[in-house]
């Protein structure tokens, strides 16, 4: 396999490539069974850390570019299914 590659996808999630190892913050392994990996990024998904498409429901907005704007209160994805 090749070292990792992490792309974000413009509106979507981080996709993984290559070589990983993905941890959590106490430094399990967190089991991904795949090569390519989607990694959630709008905070939304329910099966964290790993994006379900719920991106998509929420009509979630990020470039694909970096960016030093952070994002507003008001432009953040509600927490825990609050509207």
């Amino acid at each position: 396999m090749s070292r990792a590659r992490v792309v974000p996808y413009r509106d979507g999630p981080y996709l993984v490539r290559g070589e990983f190892e993905l941890l959590d913050q106490d430094g399990n392994v967190i089991e991904t069974r795949r090569g390519t990996i989607a990694l959630c990024r709008c905070g939304a998904s329910r099966t964290k850390p790993f994006c379900d498409g719920t991106h998509k429901a929420i009509s979630f907005q990020a470039p694909s570019c970096a960016s030093d704007q952070p994002l507003r209160p008001q432009d953040r994805p509600p927490e825990n299914g609050a509207p």
